[in-house]
């Protein structure tokens, strides 16, 4: 019999107590973020009808280590340290002589990283006062998330769900009204955005970007009620570096140190995730790694899209960040990674690969199923959708390991389980999952009506 998975697990007490903030590390900063009416820098007083004044200050920090609070850090003890395993009956499968460790987020209470920065987001939104929510969510992983992290300080959370992932997940959805909070399938008539997308296009499948801008419209009306968001801005990906800390310290646990780092990226948090620590060691003078960010080659913002300034939303009710963009009207065909239907990259994200820090690669659906199943049939974890894309890519590293003859050590990030995701196994079992392309006149349309911008 094959040897099982090795774990790493650490004791509570060494669980990080600081985000890591690679503003800090850069060797030149971000473009600004731009205010679409006057073309010129936002400043916090721009963001404050949308998040309270400490994630604002967060999301412009440049400091390297900010702290995590104490009362976030009890909650997250509910399923942290999460577990680093050594896969190796998946090595043996393969064949490789490379060894294979993720990192594994499903064990948190809404079953992915996403908790990792709802729970700060929603402590800090009750410390100012707060008294709702509203975001939006994909396959719904970001939504019970937050409707999970609402509960725990006393937030009402409201959620408008991509129409597509709505009617395919519809577990995502109960798990959320399990947590509290209300699920609204986007496009929806409760904003007059939604309203006037289904005006043109009754059946409208629904996007992220349309989602986001429900949601915007909502909190941008009350003044008790925030917005917040799961992936995507720099505050979102800070909360999320406790997981690239914590394999680092498991790393040195297992006496190893990772050549090749995989992430799968929709907006970039869980990459971001993973990765983000140990690109700022390397820029620090530590070692040089490949870092890989995998995406849907049905959405692909960082193979195919263009580095420019766009709106986060498709109503075009945020402010203007560079990132690689298909634009912000784009829709994504419907394909069952529900959480990487993003029309952009995080701008953080982007710069990095401007910088050439990272690189990327996108692959289908039927391929991303396939590195899902295998993964599951040696190691006992049924991955997410959008984790299956994290899984080929390490595949593929391993695979080509084992052409080289190099026995080289790679690290991905096994961002969420697939227990909500049974239907699209069975598509896929029963030959129904295609492979989706995107309209390159779409496409084309989209990037033709990206924002003019002279900076």
């Amino acid at each position: 019999m094959s040897q099982s998975a090795t774990q790493y697990h650490l004791d509570a007490s060494r669980m990080p107590k600081h985000w890591y903030n690679i503003a800090a590390d850069l060797p030149s900063p971000p473009p600004a973020v731009l205010h679409p009416g006057t073309m010129q820098p936002i400043g916090p007083a721009d963001l404050a009808p949308l998040f309270p004044m400490e994630l604002i200050l967060q999301e412009v920090s440049t400091e390297r280590e900010i702290p995590i609070p104490e009362p976030v850090r009890e909650v997250f003890k509910l399923w942290r340290p999460a577990p680093l395993f050594r896969a190796h009956r998946l090595e043996k499968a393969l064949g490789t002589p490379a060894k294979i460790y993720y990192k594994y987020e499903g064990v948190s209470p809404a079953g992915s990283h996403k908790p990792n920065t709802a729970v700060p987001q929603a402590w800090y939104n009750a410390q100012a006062g707060v008294k709702k929510l509203t975001t939006e969510t994909g396959a719904g992983q970001w939504g019970s998330s937050l409707a999970f992290a609402g509960n725990l300080f006393g937030l009402d959370v409201t959620i408008f769900q991509v129409r597509v992932s709505y009617d395919q997940k519809p577990y995502r959805r109960a798990l959320m009204e399990t947590y509290g909070a209300r699920c609204v399938a986007s496009p929806s008539n409760e904003t007059q955005y939604g309203r006037a997308v289904l005006a043109d296009r009754p059946d409208h499948p629904g996007s992220l970007g349309i989602a986001i801008s429900e949601a915007v419209e909502i909190a941008a009306q009350h003044d008790d009620t925030k917005y917040a968001l799961g992936s995507v801005l720099n505050h979102v990906l800070l909360h999320q570096t406790i997981i690239g800390q914590e394999a680092m310290l498991q790393l040195e646990m297992a006496g190893d140190d990772p050549d090749v780092i995989v992430g799968c990226t929709g907006g970039g948090s869980n990459f971001a995730g993973i990765a983000f620590p140990f690109i700022g060691q390397q820029l620090r003078g530590g070692k040089k790694r490949r870092i890989v960010a995998v995406e849907p080659a049905a959405c692909p913002s960082l193979t195919r899209g263009k580095y420019a300034y766009d709106f986060g939303d498709t109503g075009h009710m945020t402010p203007l960040t560079k990132m690689h963009t298909l634009g912000s009207t784009f829709t994504p065909p419907g394909f069952h990674a529900g959480g990487l239907r993003y029309h952009g990259m995080a701008p953080m994200v982007s710069h990095l690969k401007e910088l050439g820090l990272l690189e990327a690669t996108a692959y289908h659906q039927v391929a991303c199923f396939e590195a899902g199943v295998m993964f599951a049939r040696a190691e006992g974890i049924v991955p997410a959708p959008e984790a299956n894309h994290a899984v080929k890519g390490a595949i593929v590293e391993a695979l080509r390991c084992k052409a080289e003859g190099r026995s080289e050590t790679i690290l991905f990030n096994l961002c969420g389980h697939g227990h909500f995701d049974m239907a699209a196994y069975s598509n896929y079992f029963a030959g129904k999952l295609t492979d989706q392309s995107y309209s390159e006149e779409e496409l084309a349309m989209a990037l033709s009506g990206l924002p003019s911008v002279s900076v």
